[in-house]
């Protein structure tokens, strides 16, 4: 299911992302560069902020125009808007996440035909591939990921998972949850999906009501920070420690500090930073260079399951970076 689909030089050819396919005049002082970042996270979300922030970095480094731009909630259908809107003001580069195949295939089609290089983050790496965009940054295979997760819970011991899911409908987060269940499956372990809203308040009352209606629940499973981090108030406000294990998808301060103090058992680090901030850089390049990375760039995941690894990033965490 996701083995790695390769393009054929035709096909990177119609977008002219091959090297050297640039004629030396359409190349562009990097001032003049426009970049359009649409994707489905708002700039407020902690996960998204992080996204920014290497987004912002990059256009400073770089010295080009590039917009942020993304839905106040998600919303698949305004993104997919949003792109279109993107697209025709012909901007030399998009990137996009992809958390909904059916409804942005449209858009991401018109940015294609349009010839503007387009680089997908974060969520929908096998959906960009059978569109057709030429390039993905950010985690291999979530569904890959959380197989990983399940079978490091299974190996403890952990087998009845509750899985908080913020965004149903997002290809990836329904993939992270997907992958903990069948990890957990050859030890005869499953894992529950607890559909919540990014509210916070709707997250500790839904995983509570679950909670109380499923007591033989070992462990939740958050699929992000909107889980995670109400999740960790909710634990230490009810003193929930020692009668349930709490681990989540993506960093940030509060599941770090969760981590150092030796309650959470590990968050899974996607490095989101460098999902805002490589395809910035590869498209100003393509822009002022004619130079296309030839694969696609991996960014996670990694695994911060130690106190002693999460003291270690705490500060670049504090920082936007981590």
């Amino acid at each position: 299911m996701f083995e790695r689909l390769k393009f054929a030089p035709a096909t990177l050819a119609a977008f002219g992302l091959l090297a050297g396919a640039a004629a030396a005049e359409g190349l562009k002082a990097a001032a003049d560069v426009k970049i359009a970042v649409v994707v489905h996270g708002a700039s407020s979300d902690a996960y998204w902020s992080v996204v920014k922030r290497g987004v912002d970095d990059a256009a400073a480094a770089t010295g080009a125009q590039v917009q942020y731009i993304a839905p106040q909630v998600f919303d698949s259908v305004e993104q997919a808007r949003l792109i279109e809107a993107a697209v025709a003001t012909k901007p030399d580069g998009i990137v996009i996440s992809l958390p909904d195949k059916d409804a942005l295939a449209g858009a991401v089609r018109s940015a294609l035909d349009a010839g503007i290089p387009v680089i997908n983050i974060d969520s929908g790496e096998v959906a960009g591939e059978e569109l057709g965009v030429p390039m993905y940054v950010g985690t291999t295979s979530e569904y890959q990921a959380g197989i990983r997760a399940g079978e490091r819970l299974a190996a403890a011991g952990i087998l009845t998972v509750a899985c908080i899911n913020h965004e149903v409908g997002n290809i990836s987060l329904d993939e992270r949850c997907q992958g903990i269940n069948d990890g957990l499956a050859p030890a005869g372990g499953a894992a529950e999906v607890v559909a919540v809203s990014q509210d916070p308040a709707d997250v500790t009352r839904r995983v509570e009501a679950y909670l109380a209606a499923h007591p033989q629940t070992q462990a939740v499973f958050a699929t992000g920070t909107a889980g995670a981090n109400p999740l960790i108030k909710y634990f230490d406000e009810q003193d929930l420690w020692s009668k349930y294990k709490l681990y989540t998808y993506d960093l940030g301060p509060e599941i770090l500090q969760s981590v150092a103090d030796g309650k959470m058992g590990f968050g899974i680090d996607g490095q989101q930073y460098l999902m805002g901030y490589l395809p910035v850089i590869y498209l100003v390049q393509y822009a002022t260079h004619g130079l296309w990375v030839q694969n696609d760039t991996y960014t996670g995941p990694l695994f911060i399951d130690t106190p002693e690894k999460a003291a270690a990033v705490q500060q670049l965490s504090k920082e936007g970076t981590r």
